[in-house]
């Protein structure tokens, strides 16, 4: 199936199976509207309606989705916050560059995040707000990889099965772009600056964090003005480069 689907006899039945195709919902719920008909959950897992109804209902239960009382469609359920926010109060990535963030914003004088690749997306997972007023606010961006300049880079340097996912998950125009020769020279940046293809979406300079174990986990991002200002650029990259490489090495004796 497109895009890394399952359909229910390619997953195995039992616990694993039950486990996988919730997953595969999940992960459906988490693309397109916000709710959703069950009928198009079924035909876009490729698992029969009866299946997907028994799954739904149990992940409403669980509160990991939500059931529309007025139109019965679904959507993603909070319960997916508090793990998401459990497990992000754990990263040892964030405490490693939380003592850097606020001191970046404030050499720069612009907004710094964190990005880290789940699946083919970028998910912004810190960010601390520069003086500049952005036409757009995302809080909590997610988007796919190949889009930005931090998600460019890490995909580059990620697993063959990961740049797959970040290529599917990408639009037309950045899956011609994101040739393996380009992926090479991504991959050996210091750092990459990018202007969105979205207008409203500032233009960024990013460099991969480098844990003990020579992964790049993580990019630290700065907005800039333009992606084309060779001056913006090259300090942001000077000051963002210094932060990650300290606290990869704090990674590094964790």
């Amino acid at each position: 199936m497109a895009g890394g689907r399952a359909s229910e006899g390619s997953v195995g039945r039992g616990g694993l199976g039950t486990v996988r195709n919730a997953v595969v919902l999940l992960d459906l719920l988490g693309e397109g509207p916000a709710l959703q008909h069950l009928t198009d959950l079924a035909e876009r897992s490729q698992m029969s309606i009866p299946t997907v109804h028994r799954l739904l209902r149990s992940l409403v239960l669980a509160d990991l989705v939500v059931q529309d009382p007025q139109s019965s469609r679904y959507g993603l359920g909070p319960e997916l916050t508090r793990l998401s926010n459990h497990y992000l109060s754990r990263l040892p990535l964030l405490g490693a560059l939380s003592p850097y963030l606020s001191q970046l914003r404030d050499e720069l004088g612009r907004t710094v995040h964190v990005q880290i690749l789940v699946h083919g997306e970028v998910i912004y997972v810190d960010r601390v707000d520069g003086a500049e007023r952005d036409p757009y606010r995302e809080t909590h961006r997610v988007g796919s990889a190949l889009s930005c300049a931090g998600g460019r880079i890490i995909a580059a340097r990620a697993s063959d099965d990961e740049w797959r996912q970040a290529l599917a998950r990408a639009t037309r125009e950045d899956r011609e772009v994101a040739t393996d020769a380009e992926r090479a020279r991504w991959a050996s940046l210091e750092h990459l600056a990018l202007t969105p293809a979205d207008p409203a979406l500032p233009a960024e300079v990013a460099v991969g964090l480098v844990d003990g174990q020579g992964l790049t986990v993580a990019a630290l991002a700065a907005t800039v003005p333009d992606a084309a200002d060779t001056e913006a650029v090259t300090k942001a990259a000077v000051h963002l480069g210094r932060a990650a490489r300290a606290a990869g090495r704090t990674l590094g004796h964790a």
